[in-house]
Order: structure tokens, then sequence, then C-alpha cells
């Protein structure tokens, strides 16, 4: 394609996936547009603002994310030499649970994927972790699985990370510019039309996090937003709570949920923490409260207070964004159910983001050819995936 607004592939919602599909398509060589609402990529109006998301190689959810994050970990390091960017910080990471009375299990889990994927870990009970990381505080018979190359993923520096090198291998960004709707030509050829003006396009990526259902109204329904609060706590010894002694953790309690946390990061003091779903509010993108509440703070403190003692001081800083889940909390990665131009990425359910390195290959491999590389059978749309029956019979032909 050539001319004035013609493009091969145009990426719309350039946050933490759709920036990275904008990188691995400009790396093909493709003429590339990315279209990005907000005035930058890296912005506070989404679910990655921040500079902190957890990486982990055992993974409680399910063995087969495990060659995914194999990947991303590789693209991630790829990125930092291509960008010059340090995004990657490992510091280990601990699951940890009560064997006994546990309702996810996080310990449980993480341990099987550990061993089926012959990755590197140990087996701590609560003594043992409170040895060696002073700054937790577990029941003598809870177990830990410590996974050493655990860390943190620096998120507004990685967005920006893929966007700017992405400009720097040939592909256009124009922010501030939202789109209005999109639609297939005749000619097969995709339109796209934003407030300012119409492009097309031989492929379209729809990466619009919490807007999707505005993209794909096959998605209404299916893609649910919750409004989602991070916590930051004055600790009493900022060494105990530093990356160097401090790994990230998940744990999950049966009568308070599943948590995740990091040490004091990127010059921010203060213990970070977050409740998976947290109060479980509903919201739309663009209603989204971002008051914080009493009711916001207590629930993270409940978690605080029972194995984080030392991180139970004052709330430094609070912020709200959004979690876009699917049914079964699996990502949503497929082409479009009736137009196999077009490549959707949605539903990441509060844990894609660590993915976003592998994520954005997987979605060039699908917008250039249909099929990836890589193992998405758990993320594709399928008749048997419980709650995207509407997605399916929508007109879905599954390509193996």
């Amino acid at each position: 394609m050539s001319g004035e607004g013609k493009y091969d592939v145009i990426v719309v919602g350039c946050g933490a996936h759709g920036s990275a599909a904008l990188y691995h398509l400009a790396r093909h060589g493709l003429k590339v547009l990315g279209l990005e609402q907000f005035s930058a990529v890296a912005h506070d109006k989404g679910s990655s603002h921040g500079s902190s998301r957890i990486i982990r190689l055992q993974y409680h959810e399910h063995p087969d994310y495990v060659p995914l994050l194999h990947r991303a970990y590789e693209l991630w390091h790829d990125l930092e030499v291509d960008s010059g960017k340090k995004v990657l910080h490992i510091t280990g990471c601990l699951e940890f649970s009560d064997p006994q009375r546990t309702v996810s299990n996080v310990f449980g889990h993480a341990l099987e994927s550990a061993v089926q994927h012959k990755l590197d870990h140990e087996v701590l009970d609560g003594d043992a972790v409170n040895s060696r990381f002073p700054g937790y505080h577990l029941p003598s018979h809870f177990k830990a699985l410590y996974q050493p190359q655990g860390g943190i993923v620096n998120s507004e520096e990685g967005i920006r990370a893929h966007a700017e090198a992405a400009q720097q291998h040939g592909a256009t960004l124009h922010c501030s510019e939202k789109v209005q709707r999109w639609r297939v030509l005749p000619s097969g050829e995709v339109a796209v039309t934003t407030e300012k003006a119409t492009y097309t396009a031989g492929k379209l990526v729809l990466t619009a996090g919490a807007w999707m259902p505005e993209m794909v109204p096959e998605l209404q329904g299916v893609v649910q937003v919750q409004r989602q609060v991070i916590g930051w706590f004055e600790v009493s010894d900022k060494k105990a709570y530093s990356t160097a002694a401090f790994p990230v953790f998940i744990f999950d309690d049966p009568e308070l949920g599943e948590y995740y946390g990091f040490p004091e990061f990127d010059g921010l003091p203060g213990m970070k923490i977050g409740r998976f779903y947290h109060l479980n509010e509903a919201t739309l993108p663009d209603e989204l409260s971002r008051d914080i509440t009493e009711a916001d703070e207590k629930i993270l403190r409940e978690g605080i207070s029972r194995y984080l003692p030392g991180a139970n001081g004052k709330m430094l800083k609070a912020v709200a964004c959004m979690f876009s889940n699917s049914p079964d909390t699996r990502f949503i990665m497929d082409l479009h159910p009736r137009h196999p131009q077009v490549v959707i990425c949605s539903a990441c359910s509060g844990h894609g983001y660590k993915f976003s390195s592998v994520i954005g290959e997987i979605l060039a491999d699908l917008a250039i050819t249909g099929t990836t590389r890589h193992d998405i059978g758990l993320h594709r749309v399928s008749a048997g995936r419980r709650g995207l029956e509407v997605l399916y019979q929508a007109g879905y032909q599954p390509k193996l």
C-alpha cells in the first residue's frame, strides 16, 4: 500500500500491548500507524500506569503460561538493548499460602508449574521466609515457593521503550487521536476514522484495553471492567523492604482473598500492595472513580497487618486503575470473529502486563500471517471457552 493515510497495519490503542505490537510490526519493516486517544502512550487513565508490575516464571494460574513467559523475558532483554532503557529488575518472587486453608492454592499451583517446567525454585516454610526476608511475618506452617528470576517490570518505561523503538524502526504514532469507528471496505481493507482523519490499512490490530467493548461490540458483556486500587504504605525498616531484601509477592488467604505487592522501588517510598479484584466494583472506563475511600485503604491494610506488619504505617499514596476481566481470567487474543484482517487483544484480567513483550510479537504474527509461532490455545476464542460463547457464535472459525 502507498499514499497519504494508507498503511500496512494500524494499531488502535498504544498502551502495554499496542505499543509492543507497533514495535514488532515496525521491526518487520511494515508501514504501521499507532493511534492513541490520550496525549501520551504512558498515561494514568488505563491499566498500566505507574512504575511496577510483577514478572515471574512460575505461574499458579496455569502452567501453559510458562513458555510465553520464557519468551517474554527474552524480549524484555532485547528491548532493553534496542531502546537503551532499563525495564526489567530482578528481585525474586514469593508465592505463599496456608496449605491447609486455601482458596486459590497459590503455593501449590505455583509449585506444579515450577516442577513441570523445571524452573529454579525453593520451597520454604514460614519460619524460613521470615528469617531470610525480614519484611515478611508468616505463620510457621505456611508454604512458600521462591523463584529467583521473579521481579519487576517498569510498566510506563516499558511502554515508552516499545513506542520509541517502534518509531526508530519507522512506525508512525499519533497521540491525542481517538478512534471513532472502523469498518471493513469492499476491497477487504480496513478504514479507521478518528476525530481528525480517516486512514486505511490491510490489517487492523485492536488493543484498546478497557475501551475494547466500544471497538468490538461482541465483547460487550464479555469483558468486565473493574476498579482496582493500589496503595503504598510507610515501612518501619527501609532495608527490609528494599529490592535487595524483599521479593515481590503473591499470596492467598481464605478470608481476605489474593494479594500482590512490591518492595520500595523507583524512588517511591512505601511498600506497594494490591488485592486482586479489590472490592469487586464494576465500572466503565470513562466513569472510573479515582477518589480513594476508607474502604479502599481498609482492605489493603487487612492483608498488610496479617503478613507484612512492618509495612503497616501511614498510607503514603494510593491510585485507582482498571482491570479488564474475561470470564475465565485468561487473555483474549485472536482474529476478529467475522473479519480475519482484524486482530483483537483484550481482557488480560489483571495479570497481562508482564507478557506484553511477547503479546506484541503474537499480535504481529497474527496480523501478518493469521497465525502465530506461539501456543495461544488458552487465549483463543473457542466453542467451549466459558463466557465466550457469544463471541464464538458471532462467526469465528478456528484457525489452528
